[in-house]
């Protein structure tokens, strides 16, 4: 749903992290080659063919998952709680006017929750949903993680931001650049898994990991075979977007917009 990126996007980005004192982090150049990863699939879940999956976490035991559309949409922005195994929606709150919603992460009891194209986010109650405050920023809203202290936020451009989340001001900001420092653009939706920012490339079959402290590209992620797949077996759905990590069990689980699946997935180098 993302309809254009606009070049003016990443002036406003730089500028807007020079003028919270964030310095830009500029990549290394990277001195080895990025490794290249296949994946195995473990189990298969049910998921809602009509959530357009936009953020997704898993948090002790339970699936949540932020969708975006808007009311002229068959799909509508929501926050849910889901059941894994069944892929039942436990609790709901649909997003309210023409807001499109994006990514989301969980940390300290709330969750927060992006907007594409509204500037605006919220934070819930973990527990009630209830809405407890809006932060608004400059630019677009696309994917969203945590390391448990900040939140990490990407904008469709190849830079992420490091957020304060009591204001949701920007603390610095992640360059992404590949190995022949090209900026890898259309950064979607993200997760923080052992130390690494993993993140969905919009439109491709692809998740690259990211090395937070500096942008560097560490590895790709090949999905190609899962997706077409995908695309053979249903033809309403939509591109891959969603990574959800359970620390406590070592597991990976990834889906896409009006999949009707859910992967748990091992990583595996080539």
């Amino acid at each position: 749903m993302k309809l254009k990126l606009a070049s003016i996007l990443i002036l406003v980005n730089l500028l807007g992290a020079c003028e919270k004192g964030g310095e830009s982090k500029n990549p290394i150049r990277n001195t080895e080659k990025p490794r290249s990863y296949a994946y195995e699939i473990i189990r298969v879940y049910p998921h809602d063919p009509k959530a357009f999956t936009q953020g997704l976490v898993y948090h002790k035991g339970f699936l949540y998952e932020g969708t975006g559309g808007r009311k002229t949409d068959d799909f509508h922005s929501s926050l849910r709680k889901v059941e894994l195994e069944t892929g039942k929606i436990l609790q709901k709150v649909e997003l309210q006017g023409d807001y499109f919603g994006e990514g989301i992460t969980i940390l300290n009891d709330k969750i927060y929750q992006l907007t594409w194209q509204e500037n605006t986010a919220f934070v819930y109650d973990l527990q009630s949903f209830n809405l407890l405050k809006k932060f608004t920023y400059p630019g677009e809203g696309w994917g969203l993680t945590t390391d448990g202290i900040n939140l990490f936020m990407s904008d469709g451009t190849h830079i992420i931001r490091v957020l304060n989340p009591e204001n949701f001001e920007t603390i610095r900001t992640i360059v992404v650049l590949d190995e022949s420092r090209k900026p890898i653009m259309r950064l979607n939706e993200l997760e923080y898994i052992k130390g690494e920012i993993w993140a969905n490339v919009w439109q491709t079959s692809q998740i690259i990991r990211i090395d937070p402290s500096n942008g560097k590209l560490l590895g790709r992620i090949d999905l190609s075979k899962l997706t077409n797949e995908i695309a053979r077996e249903d033809k309403a759905a939509d591109v891959l977007n969603g990574i959800a990590y359970d620390p406590e069990g070592d597991r990976i689980f990834i889906t896409g917009k009006k999949w009707r699946k859910l992967f748990e997935i091992r990583v595996l180098e080539k």
